[in-house]
């Protein structure tokens, strides 16, 4: 049971016995210290990562005394000779002679709290953004309804032709409004979720982008075989993936100075990995990116908002809708971005069947 639940935990965590000897690691430990249990078991601390002397006194003198303690901003080498810039507690584990049988270390990646911080903010301001546009979308649609019925009477009352110009004009505004606000709510259906081979989906992506550039882009495939199929509504996917896409191309044609635009799609699986504040077995990660411009900083934090475009001819609404489609999908999409290089990250977890991805919603 003890060993069940600390599997589950999103948390690094190590046992060691008191001489330092590896005892025991979660899922979370061997996914950010890129080692597996089995090879290292009974293998003395440094067959996980490497830390400076006075750090592994720091730790025989907490066996010693029985004292847990907390370094902050320890840079800790691992194995493949990664730097890694964490947080980390040692609590000693006292026996029944109250001596000390083993240590518990608990690592804290700086880096990972900041992004599980930005993802919940991400989060966050989706959701009070949406309720924003749906409260907009009330008051508009209201009288909007109002001004196209009244526009319909007078062009049936009166035979004017000119007048009758004027009252289609009133009705196509309207309708065009009407459709601007419905757009502007996202996805009216909720996913028509089946398997799906994720790969397939962006095929279709790179098919469209390719006719759209008439190959003035590069579409360069970097894709997992490994990937099961997700439970996913392929059609919202695709309308998804497909305005990432475009976006970058738009940024990228828009880019008179790059002799070479391309564009990576890349897909990876990530194992026992965090969305915001959950943490799921198996996640896909697609990767979009460009070698254009850079999206202005000015704009880069509000930039799944509604009607928020780098473009002097941009709706805004591409990349809104796209995080509301991975949203419904119980993912996210972050953003990356510097000159000669952008990236969008679209993290979806892969459940076995709808009824596991229902569980989640």
């Amino acid at each position: 049971m003890y060993s069940l639940l600390i599997d589950h935990l999103s948390t690094a965590v190590i046992q060691l016995s008191d001489k330092l000897e590896i005892e025991y690691l979660n899922p979370a430990a061997e996914m950010l210290l890129a080692v597996s249990r089995r090879r290292i078991y009974g293998n003395d601390l440094g067959a996980a990562f490497r830390e400076d002397e006075d750090s592994i006194q720091a730790l025989y003198a907490a066996i010693k005394s029985g004292h847990p303690f907390t370094k902050r901003e320890a840079e800790i080498e691992c194995h493949n000779n990664k730097k890694l810039f964490c947080d980390y507690t040692v609590t000693p584990i006292m026996g029944t002679s109250n001596d000390t049988e083993s240590i518990i270390i608990e690592l804290y990646p700086r880096d990972r709290m900041k992004r599980i911080s930005q993802e919940d903010e991400i989060i966050a301001n989706h959701e009070t953004s949406k309720e924003l546009v749906r409260g907009l979308a009330h008051e508009i649609k209201n009288p909007l309804g109002g001004i196209r019925g009244a526009a319909q009477l007078i062009s049936r009352a009166f035979t004017d032709e000119a007048l009758n110009d004027y009252t289609q004009v009133i009705i196509e505004e309207s309708d065009r409004l009407r459709d601007l606000v419905d757009r502007l709510l996202g996805p009216r259906q909720l996913p028509k979720n089946k398997p799906l081979n994720i790969h397939k989906v962006i095929e279709r992506v790179r098919q469209l982008i390719s006719v759209e550039t008439d190959n003035q882009v590069e579409l360069i495939r970097d894709y997992d075989p490994s990937i099961p199929d997700l439970i996913g509504d392929e059609s919202q996917l695709i309308q998804a993936l497909l305005n990432i896409t475009r976006n970058a191309m738009q940024a990228l044609m828009d880019d008179e100075d790059n002799r070479h635009k391309t564009i990576h799609m890349v897909t990876r699986a990530l194992r026992q990995f965090t969305i915001g504040s959950k943490r799921h077995r198996l996640v896909c990660k697609i990767s979009i990116i460009d070698n254009g411009p850079g999206i202005p900083e000015a704009i880069l934090k509000t930039l799944f908002y509604p009607m928020v475009s780098g473009r002097a001819d941009g709706t805004g609404l591409g990349l809104s809708i796209a995080q509301s489609v991975i949203h419904q999908h119980h993912g996210i999409i972050e953003c990356n971005s510097y000159p000669k290089k952008t990236e969008f990250n679209i993290l979806i977890p892969i459940e076995t069947t709808v009824q596991d991805q229902e569980k989640h919603s």
